[in-house]
């Protein structure tokens, strides 16, 4: 697999190189050290591993760009790994721009090909992502985190919740997923995009070491993946219903979901269904499942 910025994108295994943003060369901020990708490499590809190669790139557009069109030519297999250090070009749900200093997040996508689940069970995957994602940065960064429906990831600061990663999925070719995921890692207060951002830092992670963490979260993606797959992708068999329900904290939160073609609904979440969607029972005692969408939590009166 190749995907490199023709100007400057480079393997950040251990070795001295030039350039890295407006700042400086890439050893400006010895507090955010690159990624060592060999190590990656020794620790996560393996024969009996989902994960078959790992890339580090020192800066590209979109990571999820990239591995879609990797996959759609035929040049990467399930479980590529495509991390980089910094994106300019970086999109969210609902064609969302984001953006982060270089390496102070993870920024990363993954291939994955799940021959042995109905395609109506896909959309399972990025809630699948977002169980695998908390497990890890639990394990490893000892920071608690918490779901929004349907793919963030919601860290606490001053009893405010604030957004600390996302996950985006895309159809690559007719049997492909490419899962994108970003997590701020050591953003500062005054890096922050917007007042509503967060990072694991700011959260009180015992362990912002971006190595350990993306291996953390790649093998609890594997584990979570493998027994999703195993089961036929259904999320009841698998525990990942019962799970994601348990971490998301928009279920028995009065919220408004802003629907396509200008709608919105009001009311309580109360289920996450079996196609991944969530349940809400409006005043008028209907339950409506959303399965697209923006979910705003909505302030006690």
């Amino acid at each position: 697999m190749t995907s490199r910025d023709a100007s400057d994108a480079h393997d950040n295994g251990g070795k001295g190189g030039k350039g890295d943003g407006p700042r400086g060369g890439r050893w400006s901020d010895l507090g955010r050290p690159p990624l060592n990708a060999t190590a990656l490499r020794r620790a996560l590809v393996r024969e009996s591993s989902l994960w078959s190669e790992v890339e580090v790139v020192q800066r590209t557009g979109s990571t999820n760009s990239d591995l879609v069109a990797l996959a759609e030519a035929g040049k990467a297999a399930e479980g590529a790994v495509l991390v980089a250090e910094e994106q300019n070009a970086a999109r969210g749900r609902l064609d969302r721009t984001w953006s982060a200093p270089a390496r102070s997040g993870l920024f990363f996508s993954v291939l994955l090909k799940p021959a042995e689940v109905p395609v109506h069970r896909w959309g399972w995957l990025p809630l699948l992502t977002g169980v695998a994602v908390a497990t890890g940065l639990a394990r490893a960064a000892g920071v608690d985190t918490a779901l929004k429906w349907p793919n963030d990831l919601l860290v606490t600061l001053g009893g405010e919740e604030r957004k600390a990663g996302g996950i985006l999925a895309e159809r690559a070719g007719p049997d492909g997923v490419v899962v994108g995921i970003g997590i701020n890692v050591t953003l500062r207060e005054d890096e922050l995009p917007v007042p509503t951002a967060g990072s694991l830092s700011l959260a009180g992670a015992a362990n912002t070491d971006r190595d350990p963490l993306l291996r953390a979260v790649l093998r609890s993606l594997e584990q979570w993946y493998g027994t999703w797959r195993d089961a036929g992708g259904d999320p009841a068999v698998s525990g990942l219903q019962e799970t994601y329900a348990a971490g998301c904290s928009t279920l028995g939160r009065t919220v408004r979901a802003e629907l396509p073609g200008d709608r919105s609904i009001v009311g309580e979440a109360v289920a996450v269904d079996g196609d991944g969607r969530l349940v809400l029972a409006t005043a008028e005692g209907v339950q409506e499942p959303v399965g697209a969408g923006d979910i705003v939590h909505l302030r006690p009166e």
